[in-house]
């Protein structure tokens, strides 16, 4: 496998200026401490943008800040928050050196960190045999990758022969090489492809493969978080494969990915407990220590009551400020609003210890668009959907958002009124949603019947989908009464 580290993304961009100057997506409502929050959140994560002049190209910081690096676990976290904030460029040219950098020699891994000498972070890497990874990181790269597409509308993450590769290896020669087939995950070996010589004192040789995300527990064989991982990296080189045109391949890999969530569901359930355990040590016990977020993170569970157990266990934790920088979009994804509003305030805190780290601020980004402002985007059918996640709030507005490779500005003037204005060169389909039962929704003043669905919390919302011209605006209203 040649490997391409030192070829940076290269973009036309204008100007230097064009390129320093893009701010990104604007918010606003009457609630004052949210305003604050919003505007502490988009000025630290546009700090950590790298300079024009780097070696690396386009980046921003997603690591431990000393190191001047980005990280895959949490680039794959930031890069929707990125996307809001104009870091198109950034994104594109550091997912394509991770996913540029997988090879044979390192066992089908990338470089867990990349600094902005366009060098794999010493702090994590030696040569190909002695480094730090742990293996989550291809599976949330893969889905990351497969979540860009569906914002931007950009078809080189699905396309691009060097991330297709990245993928393919990923699920095929990585999943073998690792020895993480869905019926060997309890009983291989803890140190699979460890290096010669191998010295349990050296972090480079112990933690060349760490099978979580969590690196608090010793001998730890298998996290609950990677077998989460490697559902959703099914599932999502399942999509890809479909949009591409194959589903007959796209089907196998859902059954595989099946596979993995039953697994889940069977070994990981503690019923005394009623929570999951989150690591398989050498010894053949369960334990529990972080992972619980990733269950959420990467989509695996599907048994309601399960689930929120495991969401009321989490808001009832202490976690460090890693783990919460995600719970915003999480909470308002299913379900708990006040509480995802508490956490959208709390990470912007100032008493907050290391809300400084770069997760933090981006991850208060997407919880608001995505999570408060309920706003997704699917670009298989080019289409926007909204949705007011209110908990009390009576308005909010998002201005200068770059989403399918257009522009938009959305109000929520209350919890039944949404506007949708489309300030760039190409129509898009708005699916406009609202919470509860309707049997009409209202363009201007026509009448259109609802559709229903639920989301994963059980909460049914109704919604119209209309195409909305470039330059136009469109307003849509739900009656006074829910039922129609």
């Amino acid at each position: 496998m040649k490997r391409i580290f030192f070829s940076v993304f290269v973009y036309t961009c204008g100007s230097l200026s064009s390129f320093c100057q893009h701010s990104g997506a604007v918010f606003s409502c009457p609630d004052t401490a949210l305003q604050r929050a919003f505007e502490w959140a988009k000025k630290m994560a546009l700090s950590y943008r790298g300079k024009p002049q780097d070696p690396v190209g386009p980046w921003y910081e997603s690591a431990l800040p000393p190191r001047s690096a980005f990280c895959m676990r949490d680039v794959a976290h930031q890069c929707i928050g990125a996307e809001m904030l104009g870091l198109k460029r950034e994104n594109k040219n550091m997912f394509h050196l991770f996913t540029g950098n997988i090879s044979a020699s390192k066992d089908w891994c990338s470089y867990w960190e990349i600094n902005k000498y366009n060098r794999p972070a010493p702090e994590d890497y030696r040569n190909d045999h002695e480094f730090w990874y742990n293996l989550n990181a291809n599976f949330d790269i893969l889905n990351a990758c497969w979540r860009l597409f569906l914002w931007t509308g950009d078809r080189s993450y699905i396309m691009d022969t060097v991330f297709t590769n990245f993928y393919d290896r990923s699920v095929n020669e990585y999943i073998k090489t690792w020895i993480l087939d869905e019926d060997s995950l309890l009983s291989r070996k803890l140190h699979p492809n460890s290096p010669t010589n191998y010295n349990p004192q050296d972090p480079f040789h112990r933690c060349r493969g760490l099978a979580s995300y969590s690196e608090g527990v010793a001998d730890l064989r298998m996290g609950v978080d990677l077998v989460a991982a490697i559902y959703c990296g099914l599932q999502t080189y399942a999509d890809i494969t479909e949009t591409k045109g194959n589903k007959t391949e796209a089907d196998r890999f859902r059954l595989k990915a099946e596979k993995y969530r039953k697994h889940l569901e069977t070994y990981w359930w503690d019923s005394n407990d009623s929570l999951y355990n989150t690591y398989y040590n050498e010894t053949g016990k369960f334990g529990k220590d972080e992972g619980e977020t990733f269950l959420l993170w990467f989509d695996a569970l599907k048994d309601t009551a399960r689930l929120r157990k495991t969401l009321k266990h989490l808001i009832a934790g202490k976690w460090n400020v890693e783990n919460l920088s995600y719970f915003p979009c999480l909470m308002f994804r299913y379900g708990y609003w006040s509480d995802a509003y508490s956490y959208l305030l709390l990470l912007s805190d100032p008493a907050t210890k290391r809300r400084e780290y770069p997760e933090v601020s981006y991850g208060v980004i997407q919880g608001f668009i995505t999570g408060l402002m309920g706003i997704e985007a699917d670009s298989r059918y080019n289409r926007v959907s909204t949705l007011f996640r209110t908990s009390g709030l009576n308005s909010a507005e998002i201005d200068s958002l770059d989403i399918l490779e257009t522009s938009i500005s959305v109000r929520h003037k209350s919890d039944r009124e949404s506007e949708l204005v489309n300030k760039g060169k190409k129509p898009l389909v708005w699916r406009a949603k609202f919470s509860g039962e309707y049997f009409y929704l209202y363009d201007s003043v026509k009448a259109v019947r609802a559709s229903r669905e639920k989301d994963q919390s059980g909460k049914t919302f109704s919604f119209i989908d209309l195409i909305v011209p470039p330059g136009k605006v469109k307003n849509i209203t739900a009656p006074v009464r829910s039922g129609g």
